[in-house]
């Protein structure tokens, strides 16, 4: 199968990758431990090559998972080297995040600087080369037009084009259409000559305005003879959502999802979101220490403030909190609604006269926030999402589209809280924002807003 073939050939693809990168990071120590060292005997010894085991046994394996992510494997005919060497300077600064938390967490030693550097060069140089050394190849079989597999197209003759101007180049050259069969205007049984005629490898089904009656019989026709049948899913069309493919009780199900589908990244990001609260709940205790000391200092009752809010799929869930404000905040909500500034269903005010003081910083620098570190670390909520916000403000929300924010884990930090709070007013920018996050989701988007929240919560932008 032309799918299957070239999931297969990405896989190979990513084990020469990994063995290319194990093999830079020997010969960078040999390089290192006896080439210089013999050129240039004053060298300080570095340790034994034993020592480059746990970096081959992360490096190794993971760095063209993180190719993947950052989609160096992909469009390969149309890529230019400046959008190669980005996005392997971008899977590499990651592997170096990653490789760095070994060092900083569990204290594995980096034997020597000198080979890191030698092994980045050497393994980024032979990354290129082997990615422009494919390219070559794939240009010089789509010119040639060798290795295609011969298949027919059936389906409506304006399905049949819109499908084959769809075909990216390096897909389209690995067909030969032997026959396009209009099956509305045709009998199956010329299909069935085609096949016999062309010894076709399968039929491929453009059929999204073609009578599902009529696919059956032709795709019964295929399994008679049996020819492949595959079917472009695209005869439902939709805004947002994409199709994949599942199955339920023995039935294959065409699924539509407008929301980051199961995968390894997001089985990735749970145990980012699991470890990365654990780290920094322990990091950040001085800071709970001090919140606690102030609340209990500063205004009279309990320091953690609790409160009903709505996650993922709208599943309520107790959102933990340093204490802000007066006890009666919930009361004295009613009297402030004539000046909320927010449009929308959410309240805000800029100088929320229920905050007291000592609140009012904890605010500032977000550690009124650190509290849900633990609705994290019980898989409440996530390290990145969109906020939470109380059940009450969602019932309210209108417009149906915006409840699509729910369709992810919320999360302590978000595109919105990067960009300066306070600087937007209205509730669709806000919502836009999330869905923007929610289309875009990627690990690599993950970790460009926890970048960024840092700096922003040291200048206190937009906290209130």
């Amino acid at each position: 199968m032309l799918g299957r073939r070239q999931e297969i050939n990405l896989q190979l693809t990513q084990l020469l990758d990994s063995a290319l990168l194990i093999f830079c990071l020997w010969l960078a120590h040999f390089l290192r431990s006896t080439v210089l060292s013999g050129i240039w005997p004053e060298l300080v010894e570095i340790p034994p090559m034993e020592k480059l085991y746990w970096v081959m046994a992360v490096v190794g394996p993971f760095t063209p998972l993180v190719l993947e992510a950052r989609g160096f494997y992909s469009n390969l005919y149309h890529k230019t080297p400046a959008q190669s060497l980005r996005q392997l300077a971008e899977a590499l600064v990651i592997m170096g995040m990653i490789v760095g938390t070994f060092v900083v967490f569990l204290k594995w030693e980096v034997p020597s600087r000198s080979v890191v550097i030698f092994a980045v060069a050497m393994a980024g140089t032979a990354l290129l080369i082997r990615e422009s050394v494919q390219r070559h190849r794939l240009r010089q079989q789509i010119s040639s037009g060798a290795g295609r597999e011969c298949v027919l197209l059936a389906g409506l003759e304006a399905d049949i084009q819109r499908f084959l101007d769809m075909l990216p180049p390096e897909q389209l050259a690995s067909i030969e259409v032997a026959d396009r069969i209009d099956i509305t205007t045709r009998p199956i049984s010329d299909l069935v000559k085609a096949m016999h005629q062309y010894s076709a490898v399968r039929v491929i089904f453009a059929a999204q305005h073609v009578h599902f009656s009529k696919i059956e019989e032709a795709v019964q026709a295929c399994e008679t003879e049996g020819v492949e049948a595959w079917i472009a899913a695209d005869f439902f069309q939709t805004a947002i959502a994409r199709p994949t493919f599942d199955v339920l009780g023995g039935r294959l199900m065409l699924v539509f999802h407008s929301t980051p589908q199961i995968s390894w990244a997001l089985w990735f990001k749970e145990i980012v979101d699991r470890v990365g609260a654990a780290v920094l709940l322990v990091l950040s205790l001085p800071l709970w220490l001090i919140a606690i000391i102030g609340i209990r200092f500063s205004s009279p009752g309990p320091v953690f403030f609790r409160q009903e809010r709505s996650g993922r799929y709208g599943k309520p869930f107790k959102m933990w909190k340093f204490r802000t404000m007066s006890l009666d905040a919930e009361e004295r909500r009613a009297e402030l609604e004539a000046v909320n500034e927010m449009d929308g269903p959410v309240f805000k005010v800029t100088r929320d006269p229920r905050i007291f003081a000592f609140g009012r910083w904890l605010r500032r620098m977000s550690i009124d926030e650190l509290p849900q570190l633990l609705n994290v670390l019980r898989g409440e909520m996530s390290l990145v999402g969109p906020r939470p916000l109380p059940v009450y403000e969602i019932e309210k929300i209108e417009k149906h589209a915006q409840r699509r924010r729910l369709s992810v884990k919320p999360g302590l930090t978000c595109l919105w809280q990067v960009t300066g709070r306070n600087g937007i007013r209205n509730f669709e920018e806000w919502v836009a924002l999330d869905l923007q996050y929610i289309d875009n989701w990627s690990l690599w988007l993950d970790l460009k807003i926890l970048l960024r929240t840092l700096p922003a919560v040291l200048r206190g932008a937009g906290a209130s």
